[in-house]
């Protein structure tokens, strides 16, 4: 019985690493966690305040099945779930008020219902 071949060994996968700031009159730092929280799995990211600015240092080692992003993938992804995390909390604001009443409706029917049944 011959023994198994080592092995293969991949080469070690050198991290992804870019930086993005935002400045902090204008950019949430909810958005900003809530963007790199969505990166889990893709990319690490800390966030810290210098001065008047955010920066984010976006980390990345995922190289699986090819899928490793480019620090301008990297960046760009980041970017996007910035801006889609800046629309939820506008739309949010927005349609509060809609909602309130809604809730508003919903639970008065409960309460309605259960003073009905009782």
């Amino acid at each position: 019985m011959r023994p198994m071949p080592p092995a293969a060994k991949l080469p070690a996968a050198s991290p992804v690493e870019v930086a993005v700031d935002f400045d902090s009159s204008i950019q949430s730092l909810s958005a900003l966690d809530a963007a790199a929280y969505r990166l889990i799995g893709t990319a690490t990211c800390q966030v810290d305040r210098t001065g008047d600015r955010y920066v984010c240092r976006l980390v990345s080692f995922n190289q699986q099945k090819g899928a490793s992003l480019s620090s301008d993938e990297l960046k760009e992804r980041f970017l996007n779930l910035v801006a889609d995390e800046n629309l939820r909390v506008r739309v949010a604001e927005k349609t509060e008020g809609v909602r309130n009443v809604i809730l508003a409706l919903a639970f008065g029917a409960l309460v309605a219902n259960q003073n009905d049944a009782g």
